[in-house]
């Protein structure tokens, strides 16, 4: 899975789910969008549907701490490599 398909992935469940067109790569998605804990629940769920896997307890924990695309993507892509 390379970044790029990660990157149009992520942005196309923005779109979809929570309605936000072209939000910005390294914007605080709390304080620019409203993200709260219910979106970073529904925004797992949608990854786990990507990556065609659950995620683990250690990595869901792992997302308490993404703040903007940028880690959202980084995220996924480290969660990517490690399960080849």
């Amino acid at each position: 899975m390379v970044r790029d398909e990660i990157e149009k992935h992520i942005l196309h469940i923005f779109q979809d789910e929570f309605e936000i067109e072209h939000p910005e790569t390294d914007e605080d998605l709390r304080e620019a969008y409203g993200f709260d804990s219910i979106d970073a629940i529904e925004l797992l769920a949608e990854i786990e549907m990507f990556l065609g896997f659950e995620l683990t307890l250690d990595e869901k924990k792992q997302a308490m701490e993404i703040r903007t695309l940028r880690h959202i993507y980084d995220y996924v892509e480290n969660i990517a490599k490690s399960r080849r």
